[in-house]
């Protein structure tokens, strides 16, 4: 009786192409999904007092960090925006370059895929890092814009300190992504 090797699996990709245009429409549904995570404006303003002590100051901004980070992002986004109003150029130049990185880079699901050619995620890093120091080089916008983004983290922060955290209430993803709860095991 002659014992044969056991049956193995074997496992192939298969390739997929999808056209440029679901890729991108799937990237900027993710994007308005990101951007509609954002706590009310009336809950961001609210509660504003001085902290106790450094330690107190410490916590108020680091919770706050947590609690409004999508509202911080498009605060300094918008004190950016509004520095660059003077030079229409160098806004125009800018929000395509940051619009190319949220699309291509970061709300991206799928590879990339252009003219039948695949590109790893890091060529598009390398290939977007590039464009952004090739707009950066050229432009003259440069200062405005870290001052802008200056301003933005400036009254992020202050907003942070001055938030009192009481009464904000994490929800269940929020949690979830701070490790506090865990997914529940009942064996069967």
């Amino acid at each position: 009786m002659s014992l044969s090797p056991p049956a193995t699996a074997t496992y192939t990709s298969i390739p997929v192409t999808i056209p440029a245009s679901d890729v991108i429409s799937r990237s900027i549904q993710n994007l308005l999904a990101a951007i509609s995570r954002h706590r009310p404006w009336p809950e961001f303003v609210s509660s504003l007092t001085r902290p106790d002590s450094f330690p107190s100051a410490l916590t108020r901004l680091r919770f706050n960090a947590r609690h409004f980070r999508t509202n911080y992002i498009l605060l300094i986004g918008a004190c950016g925006f509004l520095s660059l109003i003077g030079s229409p150029g160098w806004l125009l130049v800018t929000a395509a370059v940051v619009w190319l990185w949220l699309v291509i880079y970061f709300f991206r699901e799928d590879p990339l895929v252009v003219f039948g050619h695949h590109f790893s995620d890091w060529a598009v890093f390398v290939g977007l890092g590039l464009a952004s120091l090739a707009v950066v080089w050229l432009s003259s916008g440069l200062g405005t814009l870290i001052l802008g983004l200056g301003v933005g983290f400036l009254v992020c922060g202050l907003h942070g300190l001055i938030r009192d955290p009481e009464g904000l209430f994490l929800d269940e993803n929020d949690a979830a992504s701070a490790g506090l709860i865990g997914p529940t095991y009942t064996p069967v």
